[in-house]
């Protein structure tokens, strides 16, 4: 007689995912936490290299680079020190494996010498890596209020609109409010903006792909997760809840964010400018090699309205080069 099968269930797969994710969650919390000191000697070392971050972000690879505009590149070349934080991550003698937060949540940090744009000589931008009650999972943020100065700001108005928006939903105590005066603003200016030319400081607008999860709800939806897990890993039958239909999350289009891909920026930076920092530069060193034959045949193709990029502007000799059948990666519209 054959050997009677056991049904196999999809549920059976997904708690399978989970535990992946889990070990993965591990390794990268014991992989910030060793990798932290050499971090801080690198810190300690480009410190004193004159123009080393410019000339990584002039370096960076095309999902980066065309966020950042000519005009963002002026600011760029200001950049003094950039750092990024797993915040969430204990550094003292706590021990990894404890319920102490998820490493995946990113602090990124711009230190920028004294410009023509803003008075702030620091900008951080944190993101919580968190869960929402109907299943979500991913990056959310704060906008992040930057001190333009008069003139001079690149997003023409959309940061301290995402910021005011933001700032009265807070206040009202409803992050799904929709329909005021400043979120009407907001959602105008959206529109009337150039999707193909967005700055790169939207994104310190960033609030959230889908919208804002607040810690108290990821905590509670992060509780019941965990014990629909357990139970069954060990062997019940358990039914994903089917999450409740809210008006006000159906309503929700994403047309009141500023930087729809600001999570996978922020990912981008942590997960490669970061780590490859010293690549970056080292491919910027490379390309200042290149032989004078080489710079003055680009330049006689150059004209007056080639975009101003880095490495000219931090006076560091020669501009990068692109392939004149290569144009830029598009950018994503805005949904």
């Amino acid at each position: 007689m054959a050997e009677e099968q056991m049904p196999v269930y999809y549920e059976d797969l997904a708690l399978l995912e989970t535990q992946f994710d889990e070990v993965d969650r591990e390794i990268l919390a014991k992989q910030y936490v060793r990798s932290a000191p050499l971090y801080a000697k690198r810190q300690d070392i480009v410190s004193k290299i004159e123009n080393f971050w410019p000339l990584v972000f002039e370096q960076s690879p095309p999902d980066v680079d065309r966020y950042i505009t000519p005009n963002d590149a002026n600011i760029f070349a200001k950049l003094k020190s950039l750092e990024v934080k797993r915040f969430e991550v204990p550094m003292g003698p706590e021990k990894i494996e404890a319920e102490t937060g998820d490493p995946r949540s990113i602090a990124i940090r711009f230190e920028f010498d004294s410009n023509d744009y803003f008075t702030d000589s620091v900008l951080e931008k944190k993101f919580w890596y968190r869960r929402s009650n109907d299943g979500w999972s991913g990056l959310v943020s704060e906008p992040v209020k930057i001190d333009w100065k008069e003139g001079k700001d690149p997003t023409e108005g959309l940061t301290d609109a995402a910021f005011a928006v933001f700032e009265a939903r807070k206040k009202a105590g409803n992050m799904k409010l929709k329909d005021f005066a400043a979120h009407k603003k907001l959602v105008d200016m959206i529109e009337q903006w150039n999707a193909d030319n967005t700055s790169f400081f939207t994104w310190f607008g960033f609030v959230s792909a889908t919208r804002y999860v607040s810690a108290e709800e990821s905590a509670q939806a992060n509780k019941e997760y965990k014990e629909r897990q357990d139970k069954r890993a060990q062997g019940e039958r358990i039914e994903s809840p089917e999450p409740e239909e809210d008006e006000d999350d159906l309503d929700i289009s994403g047309d009141d964010e500023v930087h729809p891909e600001g999570d996978e920026l922020a990912q981008l930076i942590a997960e490669d400018v970061w780590p490859n920092a010293i690549k970056y530069f080292t491919q910027a060193q490379e390309m200042e090699d290149m032989s004078e034959m080489d710079f003055e045949d680009m330049s006689d193709e150059g004209d007056d309205d080639e975009p101003i990029d880095l490495r000219a502007l931090v006076g560091n000799g020669k501009a990068k080069s692109k392939p004149s059948n290569e144009e830029p990666p598009k950018k994503k519209q805005k949904k």
